[in-house]
């Protein structure tokens, strides 16, 4: 790496251990095999390695047909944005955002009662309603504590009191 950076060596070989960190700006060709197995944000990271420098730059993606459409529209957000925010948008509504109090860091939750994008003002007045329940009742051994105790095990959530502790 350090040869490389210094202009000595012209192509380096690479895992995805390049993805953060590297900044060489004598680095103005990237290809990327199997772009199709990568998810949006290491793409995008990866994609930021190149381009660093005042030469101009290109990130190719080679990938294996067919296509699923997730991974095809993986690509073509890619393709058509360098914008991280749009990026992280679009990732969000191709992998979903996961189990918040849970271990699933991918998929649709598995809200009971709420929709995210359709109820997203009430599940901020339900985040501010428990936090401010942890704030003054830590244990959650008084009524309202034993009403939220009840509620987790209900919705099956009662092993993420270590978590909500945690902040």
């Amino acid at each position: 790496m350090a040869r490389f950076k210094a202009n000595e060596i012209k192509l380096l070989v690479a895992t995805t251990v390049i993805e953060v960190g590297v900044d060489v700006p004598n680095a103005t060709i990237m290809i990327i095999e199997h772009a199709e197995r990568f998810g949006l944000a290491q793409l995008h990271q990866l994609r930021g390695r190149v381009g660093r420098g005042s030469q101009r730059s290109a990130c190719l993606l080679l990938f294996k047909d067919p296509l699923s459409e997730t991974a095809q529209a993986r690509l073509e957000t890619i393709k058509s944005t360098e914008d991280g925010f749009e990026i992280a948008e679009k990732d969000l509504e191709l992998r979903g955002q996961g189990d918040l109090l849970g271990t699933r860091q991918s998929g649709m939750p598995g809200y009971r009662l709420a929709v995210p994008d359709v109820h997203r003002h009430l599940l901020e007045f339900a985040h501010d309603d428990a936090k401010a329940l942890m704030e003054r009742n830590p244990a959650l051994k008084r009524p309202d504590g034993e009403a939220a105790r009840t509620l987790l095990y209900l919705f099956r959530k009662d092993l993420a009191l270590p978590l909500i502790r945690a902040g």
